[in-house]
């Protein structure tokens, strides 16, 4: 007898997002359009439609999918952490989009291996550009190079970012994406 090992679709599941902030809405936003059910975590609470989390586990708790959107900070470093991976639980899936220091590497390895998480999709990791031999040889992993913004598009609209916050810069007007060091 062969068995498969299909795969899982994305539409209709609860997707978790850690940081609401302007890469998470967009995230948020895209995930809409496919019928899933959103969830955060953020700082603070925002004015939008979806169920807030103060507490990270338990966002992972209530998700089938949890998404990493927030920056890396002495806060937010192994952030996901194994109580968190346990709250994401055996049907989980955890996507890394932001930084790869924000999970703590070897606990999800652990999981990985032990069956305690379903997999996970990682566009960074916590020693870049090394990737681990361990993660490399699962199959409930999806490792993609760390190029989702290297598009003309995405060129393009840095570029015309970049502008426009200079000339609000000179022109004495608010900028439009201001570092705020909290």
């Amino acid at each position: 007898v062969q068995f498969y090992n299909f795969l899982l679709i994305l539409g209709g599941k609860h997707v978790g997002i850690v940081d609401l902030g302007n890469i998470g809405l967009k995230v948020a936003t895209r995930l809409e359009a496919f019928g899933c059910k959103i969830s955060y975590n953020s700082r603070q609470k925002k004015p939008v439609p979806y169920n807030f989390y103060p507490n990270v586990c338990e966002l992972a708790l209530t998700c089938n999918n949890l998404v990493i959107c927030c920056t890396l900070t002495v806060e937010t470093r192994h952030l996901i952490d194994k109580d968190v991976l346990k709250a994401l639980g055996k049907d989980g899936i955890l996507n890394n989009i932001a930084r790869g220091p924000i999970v703590d590497e070897k606990e999800l390895v652990k999981f990985l291996v032990e069956g305690e998480i379903a997999g996970a999709g990682l566009d960074v990791f916590e020693n870049e550009p090394k990737v681990p031999q361990e993660l490399i040889a699962l199959d409930n992993v999806v490792l993609p190079p760390h190029r989702a913004a290297f598009t003309e598009e995405a060129f393009r609209d840095a570029f015309q970012l970049v502008l426009a916050n200079l000339e609000a810069f000179f022109s004495n007007i608010p900028l439009i994406s201001p570092v705020i060091d909290e």
